[in-house]
């Protein structure tokens, strides 16, 4: 959506700013833009699957078979806007998912992932009542990859740093044996 008197561009069903995670615009095939959460509480509720029906002027858009609603295309004019660039976002069930991954590879750091629950599945007891709109988390929630620390140990940078750092812890308790021993072989001659 263009932006408005000064103000943030926002999603016209939530309200809630633009951003480059799960508040990514996403536009339909009308040319309407809609947050990425939004469109996916709309395609988990939708009984037709694979056809959405713009919030605002009720012309659907088909999605291939198979085809998630995160696979629609990104409204980059927004992020542009913005100052933004989009993350790859993918819908696992019942939750948006977000895979930080490391900006620069000098840093060795672990990507984080980023969900965001879309509510109990259908027909669950626990659910709220169908009239009400399932509650979300506000914010992210990191959980670890099982798999990082063998990665770690597969990536070629994280060898030669823990092989520099056994070198260098080497070379200091070398260094501080000697002088122990040097201070005990000169204290007990003098």
């Amino acid at each position: 959506m263009a932006e408005k008197q000064g103000r943030e561009p926002e999603c016209p069903v939530c309200w809630n700013p633009f951003n480059n995670t799960f508040h990514t615009p996403k536009v339909l095939d009308c040319c309407h833009s809609f947050c990425l959460e939004c469109l996916a509480h709309l395609s988990l509720v939708t009984p037709a699957r694979r056809r959405l029906l713009c919030p605002l002027c009720r012309q659907p858009t088909v999605l291939a078979s198979g085809q998630p609603v995160t696979d629609l295309p990104t409204d980059t004019a927004v992020l542009t806007l913005l100052h933004l660039e989009p993350h790859h976002i993918i819908l696992e069930g019942r939750q948006l998912c977000l895979k930080d991954e490391p900006k620069s590879r000098c840093f060795l750091r672990q990507p984080w992932a980023y969900t965001l629950e879309l509510g109990p599945g259908p027909g669950s007891q626990t659910g709220p009542p169908r009239d009400v709109a399932p509650t979300t988390s506000p914010s992210p929630i990191p959980s670890p990859n099982h798999d990082s620390l063998r990665g770690c140990f597969r990536n070629p940078q994280f060898r030669i740093f823990a092989y520099l750092l056994a070198v260098i812890l080497s070379i200091t308790l070398l260094l501080i044996f000697s002088i122990f021993w040097t201070k005990q072989f000169f204290g007990g001659v003098g």
